[in-house]
């Protein structure tokens, strides 16, 4: 019996890209190609040929901005902290970090079904929500009048950060921490608590990175198993 939980246990954890024997760091970015993850660009549909906004360069993960799409872990994740340092390469502007991501282009034909957590300058660590929901302290507050909230178009998706003053100019290294463990989600900016979610819809899924406009390089992508939040 202890021996078919074992096995149990560690088939489903693996399936969610954790080994639970072996909790430590790891890069899901290797830092050479884009191995295990895929790319969702609606525009390439119709353009096989176009550009792919990801690239790596000079060992650095590279959104160009354009044209606009997801790039999606093939892996499936949950309860784990995820580590990523990021900069605008030249004029601050607009990307994000998906968690819980799940059904494609389940948003304007285009986002995946998700949490977004907002790396938008002078804006990071606002929550969006893509066809998933999660609620916060002082609801109203942050998200507005409780009659317009909504998690598809036209609702207010948007779940204003706690401090606007977190992260870094252009040019230079943002760190942001997001924790996600079964329904709640927590995030840091450069040290920083700028938001903290409860009762998610989801609590586990995919993690993609954005393509919104602004060149991003990501120089970590790291994730680590957890059991408990950060205080």
């Amino acid at each position: 019996m202890k021996k078919f939980i074992f096995i149990a246990l560690f088939s489903s954890s693996f399936l969610l890209g954790f080994n639970p024997l072996n909790a430590q760091t790891t890069s899901i970015f290797n830092g050479k190609s884009l191995e295990g993850w895929h790319v969702d660009v609606p525009e390439l549909d119709n353009k096989p040929d176009g550009i792919n906004p990801f690239i790596v360069r000079d060992g650095l993960l590279v959104s160009l901005g354009t044209p606009a799409g997801h790039l999606i872990t093939d892996a499936k994740y949950e309860n784990y902290r995820l580590l990523v340092k990021y900069r605008f390469a030249s004029k601050p502007g607009n990307c994000g970090v998906l968690v819980h991501a799940s059904t494609p282009r389940a948003l304007y034909e285009m986002f995946p079904k998700s949490i977004e957590v907002q790396m938008m300058h002078k804006n990071a660590g606002d929550f969006w929500c893509i066809v998933e929901d999660i609620t916060v302290p002082d609801m109203e507050k942050r998200r507005g009048p409780k009659e317009e909230w909504g998690i598809t178009e036209g609702k207010k998706r948007r779940i204003f950060n706690l401090t606007d003053k977190s992260e870094k100019k252009a040019g230079k290294w943002t760190t942001m921490i997001i924790e996600c463990l079964d329904r709640e989600i927590k995030v840091w900016v450069n040290g920083d608590l700028v938001n903290y979610g409860f009762d998610c819809t989801a609590n586990k899924g995919q993690i993609a990175v954005q393509a919104e406009g602004s060149e991003v390089e990501f120089q970590k992508i790291e994730l680590t198993p957890i059991s408990k939040l950060t205080e």
